[in-house]
């Protein structure tokens, strides 16, 4: 147990010593362009500084948290609907032959499309509110969960299917005793692709609001033209997904493989 506390330790210790180094490389050129050769615009390029204290401000007037909390809040909602709705297409595609040859594809090509490519259809059909935003995320992560889900189902080895089935197992008996309780650790995984598909689509939908949100906060900034903001709401957009990614979905998936002795 010590060994691994010591080993998490060096872990985090050398990845802020890493991005120390970023920053530092980071404030580097920015001096170097701007301030010693003069190859761009101050208000162009946003500097550590400048970043430091656009996010000072934004705390200071509570913009800043509260719109993480509404973008985490829509972002959650909007992805567990995409977790229903593609959990019911992947079981769909994967059941009937007819829906796997001819579905699949759409699902497929349908998953090709930038997220930004729904708000034309969110507007029309929603207006600019919070049902629009929802159906954006939905709509881009949706796909990507039926395609894992159907992948998942794949992978459960025929032979557990087959000794199902020899003692009697029933459909509902067999996906609900044998196939979705194989399938976890791969659901897990594709539970990670649709949270990057949803997280990345709620922005895509935001920016298009006037709601606040992390996407309009950034859009804020552009229409300042505080490219600091902008850099600012940019880095906060990943470390909030890289924070969900690490925090939940991979303590999952280790729980889950440690459970059945494949970690």
């Amino acid at each position: 147990m010590q060994k691994k506390n010591t080993t998490r330790i060096k872990k985090v210790l050398e990845l802020l010593l890493f991005l120390v180094i970023l920053i530092v490389l980071w404030q580097f050129f920015y001096f170097l362009g701007v301030d010693l050769l003069g190859l761009w615009k101050s208000y162009s390029v946003p500097s550590p500084g400048g970043v430091a204290i656009s996010c000072m401000n934004l705390l200071q007037s509570g913009v800043l948290f509260s719109a993480i909390l509404k973008s985490l809040g829509r972002g959650i909602v909007g992805f567990a609907m995409a977790i229903i709705l593609g959990v019911i297409l992947g079981i769909l595609i994967h059941h009937f032959p007819y829906l796997n040859r001819n579905l699949k594809p759409v699902i497929l090509g349908m998953q090709t499309l930038p997220s930004i490519c729904w708000v034309p259809f969110s507007i029309l059909w929603f207006g600019l509110n919070n049902s629009a935003i929802l159906f954006v995320v939905v709509m881009g992560s949706a796909f990507s969960m039926s395609l894992a889900v159907d992948d998942a189902i794949q992978n459960v080895p025929p032979l557990y299917i087959k000794a199902a089935k020899t003692m009697g197992a029933g459909q509902k008996e067999l996906y609900a005793k044998v196939i979705l309780p194989a399938c976890v650790p791969s659901f897990i995984a594709g539970l990670r692709q649709g949270w990057s598909f949803a997280w990345r689509a709620l922005m895509s939908g935001e920016v298009m609001s006037s709601t606040i949100g992390l996407g309009q906060t950034l859009i804020v900034g552009r229409d300042m033209a505080d490219i600091n903001q902008v850099m600012l709401v940019m880095i906060v957009i990943i470390l909030v997904g890289v924070v969900i990614d690490k925090c939940i979905f991979t303590t999952i998936e280790n729980r889950v493989l440690k459970k059945r002795g494949l970690l």
